[in-house]
């Protein structure tokens, strides 16, 4: 079968031909076995722990299946949200309705219809998923409000004892206390802890995906490539596909990769990425209230305030999705020119925190970073390279 680039390269689904299986740098077994050893145990929840766009949801559809798995966000849940309500809905169930009997009165000819409600108990929900094999995938259930989350720990508690199947997602620093530091769960976690994506194994997507399509890629430029794509597969798919879009577009016949076009294929890459407005939101920054703010000079020549010298920092090369403090302190002073002003570090780690504070409670798009304990977290590889090859217009 002749395979197009949209078959062997896919960013947004599963990927057949350029799935990767991994190993657990802390053990040799596979994260597949793992996930599947995890679920096949009675009575314990899998806590999956891993950064954005990693593949955990990948991970999940390759061990489970696509028709068994049942996927409910942490953000799908406010504080009245009914959790088994929930659960029936998303597995196609109809969690209350009404329906119509007839009826004969005895003796008689005579007949007549009632109405009546219903509404699944938790017991039958429990029992469907049990009779349907399904497993039920929490993703992003840090975004769930924190009352929430203790409320939907305690009914899976009690769920998984009578041999209801979850899983739970979350990233590294938000792994929360309400699952893994739940007292009543103690004993009864499998825990999971997806570490990034290697260099070299990015690199196999590209070079399995290109012999595929019959194109050759250098050692080098498969690397470039892994590095630009933040330890995301997702990324690195979505630049490999671009490239092979871009090629089409232009009647390459050319069959190896060149790393004239890698540049092209980073800035197209970004041109659907819909982070314009948080870029916008963080350099603006909160309401000054009329106050002026201090601007400091660039060696481009060009003057910035604080939060505009943060996001240009967090663009900066090499690019990386966890900065300490030192590591922002550093970027920004290496932006200014040696003999002005610089900003103090009381101010830094208030612009910080008030930049955190901005983008809490506003839409997911716009949770992409989250400043905790004197670490600035990217939570999100997208947000960081639209900042460095399609932000670059707004930095």
């Amino acid at each position: 079968m002749l395979l197009k680039a949209e078959d062997v390269f896919r960013p947004g689904a599963f990927p057949e031909y350029t799935y990767i299986s991994r190993k657990s740098a802390v053990s040799d077994l596979s994260y597949e076995f793992r996930l599947m050893q995890a679920i096949k145990v009675s009575g314990f929840l899998t806590s999956l722990v891993g950064p954005s766009k990693m593949g955990k949801t990948i991970l999940c559809e390759k061990v489970i299946g696509f028709e068994k798995i049942v996927e409910i966000s942490g953000a799908d849940f406010d504080e009245d949200t009914d959790f088994w309500q929930l659960a029936a809905v998303k597995a196609g169930l109809s969690y209350e309705g009404q329906f119509s009997s007839e009826k004969t009165i005895p003796d008689t000819n005579d007949k007549y219809s009632k109405k009546e409600t219903y509404s699944l108990t938790k017991d039958k929900i429990i029992e469907h998923y049990k009779n349907e094999n399904l497993v039920l995938v929490i993703d992003d259930f840090h975004y769930a409000p924190k009352v929430k989350r203790m409320q939907v720990a305690q009914q899976l508690k009690d769920a998984i004892r009578r041999g209801f199947k979850a899983i739970v997602v979350s990233l590294p620093h938000r792994a929360d206390e309400a699952i893994r530091q739940n007292a009543d769960l103690s004993g009864r976690l499998s825990l999971i802890n997806m570490e990034s994506w290697e260099v070299n194994d990015l690199k196999e997507i590209a070079k399995v995906g290109f012999e595929k399509l019959n194109m050759t890629i250098d050692e080098d430029v498969a690397m470039q490539i892994a590095v630009e794509s933040l330890s995301s597969p997702q990324l690195m798919q979505y630049i490999c596909l671009n490239i092979c879009t871009i090629l089409e577009m232009s009647d390459n016949n050319n069959h190896k990769i060149e790393p004239n076009i890698l540049e092209t294929a980073y800035r197209y890459t970004t041109a659907n990425f819909e982070y314009g407005d948080v870029v916008s939101l963080m350099r603006k920054g909160p309401n000054t209230r009329g106050k002026v703010r201090n601007k400091f000079r660039a060696k481009d020549g060009r003057e910035y305030d604080l939060y505009e010298l943060i996001v240009k920092s967090i663009a900066e090369s090499p690019p990386i999705m966890k900065l300490t403090f030192e590591n922002v302190k550093e970027r920004i002073f290496r932006l200014l020119i040696d003999d002005c002003k610089k900003p103090t570090q009381q101010s830094m780690k208030e612009s910080l925190a008030k930049l955190q504070e901005l983008l809490d409670g506003r839409e997911d798009i716009f949770k992409v970073l989250d400043w905790k304990e004197g670490v600035l977290y990217i939570l999100d590889p997208l947000f960081l390279f639209y900042l460095r090859w399609g932000g670059k217009r707004n930095v």
